[in-house]
């Protein structure tokens, strides 16, 4: 049984009262929010053309988010969150993927990141980014395509970022940049009320192949002062054995740091969604059409199309076992780092990394299997398994798909070899 979300100690020393947010609801257990996912598939389903059509799920559909705790899985509970485990926040964002990958990846990318805050950003600037109420949804772009110059109490930044996943319902602004004079020593990452920016409507109704209703737009900044507070290093990946300073600040071992796999993650698990949407979707075939010749016959009574539908049911359950498995491991080593010392190193992170990657690739095999399978009617413009099939293209071009590329940084790692893993 899921243990129940409790509030936990502030680590000593720290200003417990200053910026303390109460969790909206304080007996939420992940048991519930799981529940809560599985629920709302219809609703996803439902929107999934409109949300398609504007570039992000629909607001009806995130005030349902909202109201259900998703946002808050990640953030610390000093500042109104729940801190769940891995395994329960990827367990809530497949049943959301089930029903819509791209409502899944805008979430996950809108979601996902206030841990990165958690971790790494000043508690001065938690106090205000998270604010008053603890309402926080926010992209993370980690390409620096833009400059933050400093200034008296912090910076000016000045750029555009594109492919600003989770941007359609976020209340602020996070991406890396670079500091004129300084490039040397790296990125820069800022944090910005969304209000600051400008998001360009270039997403959405087939302004590309798949995922279009991720809110994946462009953003525009225009000269904006972020306070220092607002700010950190931008090299959440490169340290080897000390911990972020948020795990120690929240007292919680969900705040460590590691991000290659959580990362990663929120762009796997939309993809085990298009499997598991065609798995569904392909049931719903067979079980209502026959077969083209005589003896007509319902499709699931016959042999071709019941291989196909286990094999790819395999690899879909094979995909989802992976993520689990790794969202269990990652917890364990972040509570053993926080328990005992002992680091959960850049190595273990890589490894569920490229473990991760694999089960995107079994994830795909099954959607092609299903898709091959389908009648040609699933490929018809508007058919809800060309719209998955569609989604499920957009994974292998992504610059973190790279699987040869990891693969071969985990065995340098491993046989300690100088690294260079984004």
């Amino acid at each position: 049984m899921p243990e129940q979300i409790q509030e936990r100690p502030h680590a000593p020393g720290s200003t417990a009262a200053a910026g303390t947010v109460p969790v909206p609801e304080p007996g939420l257990t992940p048991e519930v929010l799981i529940a809560r996912a599985k629920a709302l598939i219809p609703d996803i389903v439902a929107q999934a053309d409109e949300a398609e059509k504007i570039g992000h799920h629909t607001p009806e559909l995130d005030q349902k988010f909202t109201e259900a705790g998703f946002y808050r899985m990640l953030q610390p509970r000093r500042f109104g969150g729940y801190a769940v485990d891995m395994r329960t926040y990827w367990q809530v964002m497949l049943h959301v993927a089930e029903g819509d990958p791209g409502t899944a990846w805008g979430l996950c990318l809108g979601a996902h990141h206030a841990q990165g805050i958690g971790a790494f950003f000043p508690e001065q600037g938690q106090v205000e980014l998270f604010g008053p109420e603890g309402n926080f949804k926010c992209p993370h772009r980690a390409a620096p395509m833009g400059t933050a110059t400093p200034t008296e109490g912090g910076y000016i930044v000045k750029g555009q970022w594109d492919y600003c996943s989770g941007v359609g319902h976020a209340t602020h602004f996070m991406c890396n940049t670079l500091v004129p004079g300084r490039e040397s020593e790296g990125l820069l990452t800022i944090c910005t009320p969304i209000e600051n920016v400008t998001v360009i409507p270039d997403w959405g109704d087939g302004a590309i192949i798949g995922m279009n209703s991720s809110g994946s737009n462009s953003v525009r900044v225009d000269n904006v002062f972020v306070p220092e507070h607002c700010t950190c290093s931008g090299d959440w990946t490169h340290n080897t054995t000390k911990a972020a300073p948020g795990m120690y600040l929240h007292d919680d071992p969900m705040f460590c740091g590691r991000i290659y796999a959580m990362y990663h993650a929120g762009l796997v698990i939309p993809i085990i969604g298009t499997a598991r949407g065609s798995l569904n979707e392909y049931e719903e075939i067979i079980r209502t059409k026959q077969t083209y010749f005589a003896p007509k016959v319902p499709r699931y009574t016959v042999e071709e199309y019941q291989r196909h539908y286990g094999q790819a049911r395999a690899l879909v359950e094979c995909a989802e076992a992976i993520i689990l498995q790794c969202g269990d491991r990652y917890t364990e080593l972040a509570r053993r780092w926080h328990a005992t010392g002992e680091p959960f190193t850049r190595e273990d992170d890589a490894a569920m990394y490229a473990m991760i990657q694999k089960a995107a690739h079994l994830a795909m095999e099954a959607t092609r299997e299903l898709f091959g399978a389908a009648s040609s009617s699933a490929a018809k413009r508007g058919a809800r398994f060309q719209r998955l099939y569609r989604d499920m293209s957009i994974y292998p071009g992504h610059i973190s798909a790279r699987h040869d590329i990891v693969a071969t940084e985990v065995a340098r790692m491993h046989f300690g070899l100088e690294d260079g893993l984004f």
